[in-house]
């Protein structure tokens, strides 16, 4: 005769079949900041980092989404606040680096911003923030009214993101602006081919083409 299931065995298979999960596995699953940042829920990412550095104030993974949910929240003070926090645990850490140069340019603390982002450049010259870096730095010196600066910079974000309609534009721009028409043109050219709908793009095409055709 075929012995009994242990109790502790069909205990499981109750659970099994009713789907339920362990709490500490559900409890797992939700609480994971990085993916709610990536989801969009900022929201939850920012309370996620808020308890997990409760528990543990050195976490510096905990410090980077915070930030990076602060700045997609446009919420640049905050997002400053605990980037300095975590430099104060590791300055060193290239991603606590980019995002507080972020938070200093969107609070128009420039030169802050600018010193921070070279230093990203050189603390990970091939970090995943380094187009977006390099954009800023051109955005920067395009505020000082440093164009060919500007033109340098942002030509190297696009060569990192060269399907940034945006970025091309801005390209265009700072050309424009050192009197660099024909190369603008190119830059505006490239911007339409990405986005036809842009009219900053169209417009800065317009502006060169008229200031490269000859005059009689």
């Amino acid at each position: 005769m075929a012995r009994p299931a242990p109790k502790s065995f069909v205990l499981y298979l109750i659970v099994l079949l009713s789907g339920v999960l362990p709490a500490s596995l559900g409890a797992q699953e939700s609480r994971d900041a990085l993916r709610e940042y990536r989801l969009g829920d900022y929201e939850a990412a920012v309370a996620i980092c808020l308890d997990e550095l409760k528990a543990t104030p050195s976490n510096m993974d905990s410090y980077v989404v915070l930030c990076w949910s602060f700045i997609a929240m446009k919420r640049f003070d905050d997002a400053a606040l605990y980037a300095e926090r975590g430099r104060g645990i590791n300055r060193y850490d290239s991603r606590i680096v980019q995002a507080l140069g972020e938070a200093r340019f969107h609070q128009g603390r420039n030169e802050e911003a600018l010193k921070l982002f070279q230093e990203y450049t050189n603390l990970s010259p091939d970090g995943g923030r380094i187009d977006v870096v390099y954009y800023y730095i051109g955005e920067i010196y395009a505020r000082q009214g440093r164009f060919r600066h500007a033109d340098i910079a942002l030509s190297t974000a696009v060569r990192y993101a060269p399907g940034n309609a945006f970025w091309w534009t801005r390209l265009g721009y700072a050309r424009e602006k050192a009197a660099d028409n024909r190369y603008a043109a190119v830059a505006y050219e490239k911007a339409l081919n990405l986005d036809p709908q842009s009219a900053d793009a169209k417009r800065g095409l317009e502006r060169t083409r008229r200031a490269l055709a000859p005059r009689n």
